[in-house]
């Protein structure tokens, strides 16, 4: 495997003329990559210390605007600048793009030099540092499932996303045959992703025509969050690259299954899996039943991180292996929250309600901090739930955005771990979508009550 360079290896490289471009990243609100390509000699030196960039770029909805009503920027204070600080750990050659490097950088107050609080990175990072103060790490792993389309994406934007084909006719969950179609576009995204220092384990069909999975192996929080959001980016590179358009948007039609991203979690302590007890007949430790206990109670207050839009909640369908309720089970899909590994040392805890569209440092961040709450609570596990969950008479997950923003904004849990700067700029940013939403008049209001309202 490929894997992460040191400084030193990127300078040798850009002295033997290997690599001339640097990107200098950051993931933004949405869990995008933003910044800027240096010239690789200016910036091994002297940018690698830091450069700057305009603070509104953690205050924009998905098209770029610029919104009013964020209290950490605005047009009447300016708009001026955040300092993007390289995290040199962070450095991975971009096999897919010729001579070219990449390296992720935290966000920084230009005054004090502080991390911005509402910066994802910063967001996961705290959680993290609580977790460790407890003793523990967090090993986490994601699954991105995505769309690939038969064109790309100039044309189906210029067609104004309107007939669209997926890049295959049937399910094609599991399917080698349809997928061997497919491996004009996967395959270099499994070994590119590879060549890059990232652990991809397989990809594989997903339930749905055009559907895939990607799937790469548990690591720490803050790794897992790198991967999930490089391996998105680069999805949409290679797709484009090769002709096609990917899409992240976790229900492009409302006959078609929605695409989700499921996030494995465990906490590890010397070495060992301190979720793992073998005296227990599922396996699962006291520290286990605690951390799902704290899933479970706070599941309305972190669902926005994890259902960020609109469309998000299109996707919670019963009959869709989409979760609808908070609940946890044994190895049953149909559950929000799904034990892994029973009676094994990999048991785990999987999320299945987050979708494509989450960001990820954002929805481990609300993971860990309600895992953590069940901890530090000593919250009981109620037992599991058996059969078709669809079915059961436990809460349900928020099922749309407004809902989630009210328990977001409403969450003393999340404003003591993640603090009230954090979450009144998330809350506005749920309000920003809702609002940009409801001024839209729909092609299915025209085509409904055009001629019979």
């Amino acid at each position: 495997m490929g894997g992460t360079m040191t400084f030193e290896d990127l300078q040798a490289e850009v002295q033997d003329g290997a690599i001339d471009t640097v990107l200098v990243c950051f993931a933004d609100m949405q869990g995008r990559l933003m910044g800027k390509r240096f010239h690789a000699a200016h910036f091994v030196a002297g940018a690698y210390e830091e450069t700057h960039c305009c603070n509104y770029l953690l205050a924009t909805d998905l098209e770029m605007g610029t919104p009013d009503g964020y209290a950490s920027t605005s047009w009447e204070r300016g708009y001026g600048d955040y300092v993007m600080k390289p995290d040199l750990t962070t450095l991975r050659p971009v096999p897919w793009l010729e001579g070219t490097a990449l390296v992720l950088c935290d966000i920084l107050d230009h005054h004090t030099h502080e991390e911005v609080p509402h910066s994802p990175r910063a967001m996961l990072k705290s959680q993290v540092k609580r977790l460790n103060a407890l003793g523990y790490d967090a090993k986490m792993a994601t699954e991105l499932e995505f769309f690939l389309f038969e064109k790309n994406f100039d044309e189906i934007r210029k067609s104004g996303f309107r007939d669209l084909e997926p890049i295959s006719g049937y399910n094609e969950d599991y399917h080698i045959f349809q997928t061997t179609k497919e491996e004009h576009v996967m395959r270099p995204i499994r070994n590119h992703l590879w060549n890059a220092g990232i652990p991809v384990e397989n990809s594989k069909g997903e339930a749905e025509t055009g559907q895939e999975e990607l799937n790469i192996k548990y690591a720490s929080a803050l790794d897992t969050a790198a991967y999930h959001t490089i391996a998105k980016h680069a999805v949409k590179e290679i797709a484009w690259q090769q002709g096609h358009a990917a899409t992240f948007l976790p229900k492009w039609h409302h006959d078609k299954v929605g695409s989700s991203s499921h996030v494995h979690q465990s906490l590890w302590k010397e070495g060992s899996n301190a979720f793992f007890d073998p005296s227990d007949s599922l396996g699962m430790s006291e520290v286990m039943k605690a951390y799902t206990a704290g899933l479970l109670k706070y599941a309305p207050d972190y669902t926005y991180f994890m259902a960020p839009y609109i469309n998000s909640y299109k996707r919670f369908m019963k009959g869709t292996f989409a979760p609808t309720r908070i609940i946890w089970s044994v190895d049953n899909r149909t559950a929000g929250y799904r034990l892994c590994g029973d009676g094994t040392k990999a048991i785990r805890i999987e999320c299945r309600i987050p979708g494509s569209d989450m960001n990820p440092y954002l929805a481990m961040a609300g993971m860990l901090a309600a895992g953590i709450a069940g901890i530090e609570q000593g919250l009981e596990l109620q037992a599991p739930t058996k059969g078709d969950v669809y079915q059961g008479e436990s809460g349900m997950i928020p099922g749309n955005l407004r809902d989630a923003r009210d328990a977001l904004h409403g969450s003393t849990m999340l404003r003591a771990a993640l603090g009230d700067e954090a979450i009144d700029h998330y809350t506005h940013a749920a309000e920003v979508e809702i609002e940009e939403f409801e001024r839209v008049v729909t092609d299915y209001e025209i085509a409904r009550g055009f001629e019979r309202a």
